[in-house]
């Protein structure tokens, strides 16, 4: 008869209990229960793992995805994902997804579809690309931002390809920032979208913009860099891929830049950034529209503006006057 067995680890003085069963016998299928005990942890503080998310995000995203869901967004049509050749072979296609997103800094989508366009019909890949004369890249990518600084990048870029990489685009972040104008975004980016891997958020002006605007980083940030890191500490990994297109399509069609369209946003009671600085206009051709706005905003708007207006004018009348410009009046009345 072992009875209840306890073991005591040395220095200890406050202990609790755990129950263990353990078998009796081979040959027998009873069991008896075995009282073991565990030191509590003495001195040591826990660790407080505090999870910190924006309140309305999961409200906010959905609200984004409906407007979003006609993908008639710039980017839906001539972003990364659809600059490349199907038809060629992978490596080079992962290598256009490269060029399409070192073309796209400082550039509308527009611009760079187009630019994509003439370098597939020159031939993009990375042989081409080194037999060709700057001048004729130049012509090629024209009007891109900073051409001229993208057509040296991209014969460094394409040279260092050849030799490292087998004519190939790495296939880690860390191989792909190594390479001549390609900084964090455009990496995580080509690691989604050319080598089907979420390596992180690419964040551009669009995703930093609209991610201050509505308060998702815990403290607002200054730079994409600091905001894709804000970003990845709370939102689940599988948003990764999806909120960089979400977002750009929505920054271009709605939180604009200047201006942005908050009567026209879902987002607009719940946006700390809402009607700061918004427009009484419609919005651009292609944008979502709000599911039939109540009269009482329109009537609110409408009030608020004639309240400003009101404002000016009674503001100009209690404007001073200098007496000098008193006299000048009083004579153009006399004569």
């Amino acid at each position: 008869n072992c009875g209840s067995l306890e073991l005591h680890p040395r220095g200890t003085s406050h202990l609790k209990s755990e129950t263990v069963t353990l078998p009796l016998s081979s040959h027998s299928r009873r069991r008896r229960q075995l009282k073991v005990e565990y030191d509590k942890d003495e001195g040591v503080t826990p660790m407080k793992t505090e999870h910190w998310e924006p309140p309305d995000w999961k409200k906010q995203l959905g609200h984004i995805r409906e407007m979003r869901s006609g993908r008639d967004a710039p980017v839906d049509n001539m972003g990364a994902e659809k600059c490349y050749d199907t038809e060629a072979p992978a490596s080079v296609r992962r290598f256009q997804v490269l060029v399409s997103l070192m073309l796209s800094s400082q550039t509308r989508d527009q611009v760079t579809a187009a630019a994509m366009q003439k370098l597939r019909a020159h031939g993009c890949n990375v042989e081409n690309l080194l037999a060709t004369d700057d001048e004729t890249l130049g012509k090629l990518i024209y009007p891109v931002g900073f051409w001229r600084t993208k057509v040296k990048y991209l014969k460094l870029t394409s040279a260092m390809l050849q030799k490292e990489f087998g004519g190939d685009i790495p296939d880690s972040v860390e191989g792909l920032v190594r390479l001549p104008g390609v900084g964090p975004k455009m990496a995580h980016l080509a690691m989604d979208i050319a080598w089907d891997k979420v390596s992180g958020i690419g964040v551009d002006t669009h995703v930093h913009r609209i991610s201050n605007r509505l308060g998702w980083p815990k403290k607002p940030t200054k730079n994409p860099e600091e905001t894709r890191k804000a970003l990845e500490e709370w939102l689940p990994r599988e948003l990764w891929s999806e909120i960089n297109w979400l977002l750009v399509g929505f920054g271009q069609q709605v939180c604009l830049p200047v201006n942005p369209l908050c009567s026209m946003c879902l987002n607009q009671h719940s946006c700390p950034s809402a009607f700061q600085n918004s427009p009484t206009k419609k919005p651009k051709t292609g944008s979502p529209k709000s599911p039939n706005p109540t009269s009482s905003l329109k009537i609110k708007a409408e009030h608020e503006s004639a309240v400003k207006e009101e404002g000016t004018k009674t503001e100009s009348l209690f404007t001073p006057v200098s007496p000098t410009t008193q006299k000048k009046k009083a004579k153009r009345k006399v004569s």
